[in-house]
């Protein structure tokens, strides 16, 4: 599990996307149901804090208050109905998410349109909630409004740094199980910023124009 949380972040530190939904579509095999998220949250903090971290000079700070106060709204709203629902249907509400995003045009389409960052901190993080990896909402917008793949990347992880930080207390309001097993998580947390180490240093290495194609 600490190589995949390597090669996962890996690949989200080059393109800016992908390790969590990767991440996250393994993590049902090895984990009950009611630690998938947590542990995804707390091995993608780890993750995109860091390479958010080896890019700091190109975040863009500017648009983090409206993504930051949509966020806080996201969780509150969505982090209290998650108290009220059973935890054994977050694999299909995973597995839904990952194939609507990957072979519905219509889906994807409609999750990625939207332009006010405060309404992709809402969604972003308060959807985050249950299906986990969300990226992609912010990425898309920060995709058309910013020219340089390094700021699309650094300023990507720092909202997606926003999102996971929100699961923790959210589940940690309701579940006591969430660092049941620490060793495990100290595994993936380290290869997870490995990894983030890893990508950004390629990253770094190619020229702009080829990632702002990937991505």
């Amino acid at each position: 599990m600490g190589l995949i949380a390597l090669l996962t972040s890996m690949v989200a530190g080059i393109v800016g996307f992908g390790g969590g939904m990767l991440l996250i579509s393994v993590l049902p095999v090895f984990l009950s149901p009611a630690l998938i998220i947590p542990i995804h949250a707390l091995v993608q903090l780890a993750s995109n804090s860091s390479r958010m971290l080896f890019s700091l000079k190109h975040v863009r700070w500017q648009l983090v208050p409206r993504f930051l106060l949509g966020s806080v709204v996201g969780t509150l709203m969505i982090g209290y109905g998650l108290s009220h629902i059973s935890m054994e249907y977050v694999p299909a509400a995973i597995g839904l998410y990952i194939l609507l995003n990957l072979w519905s045009p219509k889906f994807s389409a409609s999750v990625s349109r939207y332009e006010s960052f405060y309404l992709i901190g809402f969604l972003q993080t308060g959807l985050g909630l249950v299906v986990g990896a969300t990226g992609p909402l912010s990425l898309s917008v920060l995709t058309k409004q910013l020219e340089s793949k390094d700021e699309i990347i650094a300023t990507s992880a720092l909202f997606m740094t926003i999102s996971h930080l929100a699961k923790v207390p959210v589940y940690l309001s309701f579940t006591d199980s969430m660092f049941s097993d620490l060793d495990l998580i100290v595994y993936m947390v380290l290869g997870a910023i490995l990894g983030s180490f890893i990508g950004t240093k390629l990253r770094l290495s190619t020229k702009n124009g080829y990632i702002i194609k990937i991505i």
